[in-house]
């Protein structure tokens, strides 16, 4: 559509030109004696020719209320609501010049452009005939041909498209129509019906456009504000599908369809704002059963079973139930492979499983879609480096506890194989060297496991008891030999530390 601002200006370039046309076509007419409102028309006059419409416009009302019978104010104030982009308004105004002067050609094919623009073409067709009939001038004799024969063009394209649509030829009707709204801009039914070609042709994302114009040329259209709402909803923009269905209610708050569907999105989007509320909360079991109520209360629209799918996949990974997370984005991803957050959810999940080569696959197949994120790229590097850290030694492993353990478990592990593995319970030479190294691998183990910022620099995939691993060298650390834990008491509560050393 053409925008308000640059109707304005096309009319104001032009505005010279139509001072004159007035000033001729008025001379000689007598339109009242009252000086105010000569005042308020040479006022409003100056306003409009320096582009201040409002003020302009207060004038040509107060010209009017003047002088009601001034066909010279209302054309004035026509033209400044066309400046403004009211042509609704400016219509009204260019009849009754009409109605007061019917050889004012200027007035009759102006109105006879803005019919042609809404798509009235019988009405345009009768104001350009008329123009032609009442000895015009060459450039209006022209204008009002080349308008007429547009008219005409229009006319026919308009039943083939009507024609190709009701044979349900959707791509034709769209092709004509396309040509057809170059001309008739403001034809709200046209751009129904290709809004109606573009849904059936599987592309209702296209049809908005057309819906929300066609809401504002036809007065209380709640039928464009109910389909635009629908679109929106099957899109899964379920807030803006609540603003465009209150519209329709503001314009019949007793429409059936309207309401029923606002009950619906409005308790669909409450629904999903709340789960959302509790994952920033990290409630993610009460996320995950919020967001079962919402695939109850539409089963039925895909978008809405796959953002409930890729927020479970969302909240299993945050809730470390590392095998439920790989589960569910697995499947969210078969749908959408390349999702860059289930990627990198899953990946998080693999890294709780311990299956670093699969989460590195996840995170740079994310890193393919979204470059320039930086938590692909920091937990690309803490999958790299904890499977490096595999193929050496593994204190979650050595104790037999998962990556998520709490304390007590790693204690309660680490007191069962330190038991198992004590060198006092083997007699033979051989399996007390194997014991030896078995028992410091275990305490070893639990000194860094039990340790939350020795763990943390584990978990980034350094081990924090490995010179060779520290940054900036000159670590303190050392792997303790058998004869340090010599009378060591796993069942302390000291841990590692709490050993004493035996002097003999």
């Amino acid at each position: 559509m053409v925008s308000p601002g640059a109707c304005a200006q096309k009319l104001l370039s032009f505005f010279p030109f139509l001072l004159v046309l007035f000033d001729l076509q008025y001379e000689g007419v007598t339109c009242g004696s009252n000086v105010d409102v000569d005042k308020h028309l040479e006022m409003g006059k100056k306003l409009l020719a320096a582009g201040q419409l409002a003020d302009a416009l207060s004038h040509f009302h107060s010209a009017i209320d003047g002088d009601p019978d001034n066909y010279l104010a209302y054309y004035r104030r026509a033209t400044t609501f066309l400046a403004m982009g009211k042509s609704k308004a400016a219509i009204p105004d260019l009849s009754r010049v009409i109605e007061l002067k019917p050889d004012f050609t200027s007035a009759r094919l102006q109105r006879g452009q803005l019919f042609l623009k809404q798509g009235k073409l019988d009405e345009a067709e009768d104001d350009f005939r008329k123009v032609l009939k009442s000895n015009p001038s060459d450039q209006e004799e022209k204008e009002a041909t080349s308008q007429l024969a547009k008219s005409d063009e229009i006319q026919r394209m308009r039943s083939q498209g009507e024609a190709a649509y009701g044979r349900e030829d959707y791509a034709t009707a769209e092709s004509i129509f396309n040509i057809v709204l170059e001309t008739c801009v403001w034809d709200a039914e046209i751009r129904e019906l290709r809004a109606e070609c573009y849904i059936n042709q599987g592309e209702p994302g296209k049809a908005i456009n057309d819906l929300k114009a066609a809401s504002k040329l036809k007065s209380d259209n709640t039928g464009a504000f109910y389909k635009v709402s629908l679109i929106y909803y099957e899109l899964g923009d379920h807030e803006m599908s609540l603003s465009e269905i209150r519209e329709c209610l503001k314009l019949d708050p007793d429409h059936k369809n309207c309401f029923a569907h606002y009950k619906q999105v409005k308790k669909l989007n409450k629904q999903i704002q709340a789960a959302e509320e509790l994952i920033k909360e990290g409630r993610y079991e009460d996320a995950i059963s919020k967001y079962g109520t919402v695939l109850r209360t539409e089963p039925d629209v895909p978008f809405y079973s796959a953002l409930v799918q890729e927020r479970r996949c969302h909240c299993y990974s945050k809730n470390q139930q590392s095998n439920e997370a790989i589960r569910e984005c697995t499947e969210f991803l078969q749908k959408e492979p390349e999702n860059v957050h289930a990627l990198k959810d899953r990946a998080e999940a693999y890294i709780q499983e311990e299956m670093y080569e699969e989460a590195i696959r996840d995170y740079e197949t994310a890193q393919h879609h979204s470059d320039n994120d930086k938590e692909i790229r920091e937990g690309l590097e803490k999958a790299q480096r904890l499977l490096k850290q595999s193929l050496k030694r593994d204190y979650y492993k050595i104790l037999g506890v998962k990556r998520n353990a709490k304390k007590q478990e790693i204690i309660k592990a680490y007191r069962k194989l330190a038991q198992q593995w004590h060198p006092d319970n083997f007699q033979d030479e051989e399996e007390k060297k194997k014991a030896e190294k078995k028992f410091i691998d275990i305490a070893s183990a639990k000194e860094v496991l039990t340790d939350p910022e020795k763990r943390s620099r584990f978990d980034a995939g350094e081990d924090p008891l490995d010179p060779e691993s520290q940054q900036g060298g000159g670590g303190a650390h050392f792997h303790h030999g058998w004869n340090q834990w010599q009378g060591f008491n796993p069942f302390g509560s000291g841990g590692p530390f709490s050993f004493k050393f035996n002097y003999n």
